[in-house]
């Protein structure tokens, strides 16, 4: 009967049906880099199973209730303190509903794929009420708008018991349990004052893990990204994934992770990384686990950047070389696990799935597992959440959701396999909702009684997940209780042998390896320079080629005259070279050796201020086509151009997750505004300016932050230099080297621009970075470069001097950065002043102490040192700069610009006018 309704037959067609994933309007159709359009998937349902619903249409709709409310019933919850629902509540799986008679005969073809026989419907509800209403496991699908993949899901879940698990198999399975409770039951013997975040009570989760490497050796996966949170993570890794006991608890006797000759800030035990070569099955499989903070959920989208950059490396999805179309994840897999308050409460989850399907950030859908402790903290579910289910978020993608019984292992690997096969088949993201609990409350030192005593009294009364499956196999002749006992033991004196042996342990490098080789730390104790200059003839020729496009493409015709033609002129005369142009140049030149480069951010095409163009769209076809993609000659570098989502915090998170997967791309988040990085602060907290000092991990990640005060108010006026700048780790009182943790930058012409590009990939180490990028200066006549400005030789100045004033004649000497040099320089121009120097601060931090005494040296009669900023006092450079002057240079400096202030700008065009005219004047008026 469910064989005919589920429809075992497929069909694909060329005209009817759904596809199984929305068709987008997208800007190509003929596909760029990193996108190329899927051939459209339809399908029918078979005609004889069209008939049969047809005929017997009231027992149709009564199925497809139990498909749709049959979880409704299930009794998933292994610390249940609710009454079940009842079937009076859900008159929709009342036969009567439907008009049905108990004793009524119906003809039926069978479940699991048995022959057509007569069934009364007392017998097809129980058959129905085993599949649906399963204490072990149940299914949401009925949303799925997609008809072949409803029709999929509802035949394999119906055949779910049709394999059983071998003897052997379910002994592998007892084994990780034991294990990771055996881990436990040891750190909290050996270590009882450690918060360890242990997985008592989701001991079954290693069935998860289990399956999961099983389906992906088979399925010719060659790597496994995983996000995971610190709930588990650590007797996962020891039982599963090779990560050896011993340099956990050399942690905890008060050492690093890492080598003693690293130093580094390191982390806590339950943020440990693992990045393994695992053998399964006899084959062998890569599988890294990404780093994580405390911030629940931030590491998932850094998960789908590193798979995406592997997928890219692997040449995997629109990177194939294949004429034919794939979809993405054909040999890397994304795995994200959640825990349920934050997969509800936290907005990052929202931002990842709405990135699932978005052509440049997706990866074939990604296999999530919630672990579901039914508790946020101390806060019940229902406190910490407006949905029925943890996993309801699920639904605003179309993801299925499968629940299942913690308590019952080999359940939650048949659906590990029945997920698994669904990735595979459909390429989306779908979930498992994994019912277990905390056995200690939020960590090992807590009292979860305090807050929940009745779901505790019922968790310390019931025997652990390990024991009852332990006991289960013992019932069944499987594993007796001599066994169990004997794989507990022998384990625990291996972790004893470890624990001894820990005090001389040493941690292997796990940096700077594999595609990281030839890559060191940046130095501590000098700052390096790099020749970043290239032929003119080789980048005049780049140039062109970055607005070329076929004879039959229909170009904008403002574009053409004021870009494309411009921008010839300009390359020609070899002069007034502005910034988008020396952006072309470095990305161009950049792809032309070698490199790939990838630009992300809302309406990065164009540009925020519509002065990038690095894609042309036809004006009558609306087909996008990227000029610099077709460069012939060199390496062969690509530019991927990712429009994103409305999101900072997880698209930056997919950045970061790319660049410290592959340093030898250049990764570029730009943001509309500056300002709006405020909200991926997470990311730039945890990951991007620590994640070297915590967990030895590099990136070159460039965050364009468009910044400067041009009357727009609050909003988009700053980019918070000051915070990138207390988040650096210069020094006040010694000179930086290169191994400050993040490099800031406020470039003045289109040429520097140009070089701290390239100079990211140049060094051999990797930094990241962040460009207080222009807005005015994109088109502003003084703020441009010559030819001369590109050549070898030329390279990045961490000081720009003034070479306008006679060095005897400076009495004054005005420092400033970034876009306010040109107003000092126009309002001393106006005041026809001779003896101040307006000196400009390129690089902040690493604080350039060398370069600013070798500038400050020619003025020998200098009588004050001005600091010169529109920002407020309380904001911008000046409590970073002032400390550093004065400390390594040892003048006194003054300070000139609007006062403190709660927010960046004001918002009244007079106010506006009158400051500005005020923090010009003033330097040459102290």
């Amino acid at each position: 009967m469910l064989r005919h309704f589920a429809s075992a037959e497929r069909k694909l067609i060329s005209v009817l049906g759904a596809q199984a994933r929305p068709q987008r309007n997208y800007h190509s159709k003929q596909g760029v880099w990193g996108y190329r359009p899927v051939a459209k998937r339809v399908y029918e349902v078979a005609e004889e199973v069209r008939q049969a619903r047809n005929a017997q249409g009231n027992v149709y709709r009564w199925v497809e209730a139990f498909r749709q409310h049959g979880h409704k019933l299930a009794s998933v919850n292994p610390i249940s303190i609710k009454a079940s629902s009842s079937q009076s509540e859900l008159q929709e799986l009342n036969p009567a509903f439907y008009g049905l008679q108990t004793q009524q005969t119906v003809r039926t073809a069978g479940l699991l794929s048995a022959p057509t026989s007569a069934q009364n419907v007392a017998q097809l509800e129980q058959l129905l009420r085993d599949v649906y209403c399963s204490n072990a496991a149940s299914a949401e699908f009925a949303y799925v708008e997609n008809t072949e993949e409803r029709e999929w899901l509802a035949q394999n879940f119906e055949s779910l018991y049709e394999r059983q698990l071998q003897s052997t198999e379910r002994l592998e399975i007892a084994e990780l349990l034991i294990k990771s409770q055996a881990w436990d039951n040891f750190m909290a013997l050996k270590f009882p004052t450690v918060k360890r975040y242990s997985g008592e009570g989701a001991e079954s989760m290693l069935a998860f893990f289990w399956q999961l490497l099983r389906d992906s050796v088979q399925a010719n996966i060659e790597h496994v990204v995983l996000a995971m949170p610190h709930r588990g993570r650590t007797p996962l890794q020891a039982a599963l994934l090779n990560m050896r006991p011993a340099k956990v608890f050399r942690k905890l006797s008060g050492a690093s992770e890492f080598a003693d000759d690293i130093e580094a800030m390191s982390d806590v035990i339950s943020h440990f990384h693992v990045s393994e070569q695992l053998q399964v099955l006899g084959k062998s499989i890569n599988f890294s686990m990404v780093r994580n903070p405390s911030h629940l959920e931030a590491a998932n989208p850094v998960a789908m950047g590193k798979t995406r950059s592997k997928q890219q490396s692997r040449g995997d999805g629109a990177f194939s070389t294949e004429s034919s179309a794939q979809p993405f994840g054909q040999h890397v897999l994304n795995v994200i696990l959640h825990g349920d308050a934050a997969f509800a409460g936290q907005g990052i989850n929202q931002e990842c799935l709405h990135m699932a399907y978005v052509p440049h950030f997706e990866v074939g859908g990604s296999l999530h597992l919630i672990v579901n402790n039914q508790v946020g903290f101390t806060t019940p579910g229902e406190r910490g959440r407006s949905t029925e289910y943890a996993s309801d978020l699920a639904k605003s993608i179309q993801a299925p959701v499968f629940h299942v019984n913690g308590d019952d292992p080999e359940a939650l690997a048949r659906i590990t396999n029945l997920a698994f096969r669904y990735q595979r088949e459909f390429h989306k993201d779908i979930f498992i909702d994994l019912n277990c609990y905390r056995r200690w409350g939020h960590n090992e030192l807590d009292d979860p009684t305090f807050t929940n005593p009745l779901v505790y009294q019922i968790v310390h009364q019931r025997q652990s997940v390990p024991d009852l499956y332990a006991a289960e196999l013992a019932r069944q002749g499987v594993l007796s209780a001599e066994q169990s006992s004997q794989l507990r033991e022998n384990y625990i004196a291996y972790l004893n042998e470890e624990l001894a042996l820990a005090p001389s342990y040493q941690p292997p490098a796990s940096y700077f390896e594999q595609q990281w080789a030839g890559l060191k730390l940046a130095p501590a104790n000098e700052l390096t320079y790099w020749d970043t200059g290239l032929d003119y003839g080789l980048l005049h020729w780049i140039g062109q080629q970055s607005v070329a496009y076929p004879a039959d493409f229909n170009i904008h015709p403002h574009l053409l005259k004021t870009f494309v033609q411009g921008r010839l002129k300009k390359l020609e005369a070899g002069a007034k070279i502005d910034w988008a142009t020396a952006e072309a140049l470095a990305i161009g030149s950049l792809m032309y050796q070698g490199h790939n480069v990838r630009i992300s951010g809302e309406d990065v095409g164009r540009g925020t201020f519509s002065h990038r163009h690095a894609m042309l769209v036809d004006q009558q076809t609306n087909e996008m086509y990227v000029p610099l993609n077709h460069l012939e000659g060199g390496n062969g570098g690509k530019l991927e151009l990712a429009h994103s989502i409305l999101s900072e915090e997880a698209v930056l998170g997919f950045e970061y997750g790319m660049a410290i997967d592959n340093p030898q791309n250049l990764i570029i988040w730009e943001a509309q505004f500056g300002d709006f990085a405020n909200g991926a602060q997470i990311m730039i907290d945890a990951f991007i300016v620590s994640g070297e000092s915590k967990w030895m991990e590099s990136n070159a990640l460039v965050m364009l932050l468009p910044h400067g005060y041009d009357g727009a108010a609050s909003e988009h006026s700053s980019c918070r230099i000051e915070r990138y700048l207390q988040l650096s780790d210069s020094k006040e009182t010694a000179p930086d080297g290169d191994s400050v943790n993040v490099h800031v930058v406020n470039p003045t012409t289109p040429a520097q621009y140009y070089h701290v590009l390239r100079r990211q990939l140049a060094r051999n180490f990797r930094k990241p970075l962040v460009v207080v990028a222009p807005k005015t200066l994109l088109r502003l006549p003084a703020a441009t470069s010559t030819h001369e400005d590109f050549q070898p030789g030329t390279l990045f100045h961490n000081v720009l001097g003034d070479s306008t004033v006679q060095p005897e004649q400076v009495r004054k000497v005005i420092i400033c950065s970034g876009k306010h040099y040109y107003n000092l320089v126009e309002e001393r121009a106006n005041r026809q002043v001779q003896d101040t120097a307006i000196v400009r601060l390129e690089s902040l931090s690493p604080f350039p102490v060398q370069e600013l005494q070798a500038q400050l040296a020619q003025y020998g009669n200098v009588q004050s040192f001005v600091w010169s900023q529109e920002e407020h006092r309380n904001m911008g450079a000046w409590t970073f700069v002032r400390p550093r002057f004065e400390n390594l240079i040892g003048k006194q400096l003054h300070y000139c610009g609007r006062c403190e202030a709660p927010t960046p700008a004001t918002g009244i065009g007079k106010v506006h006018k009158r400051e500005v005219d005020e923090i010009v004047a003033a330097p040459f008026e102290l």
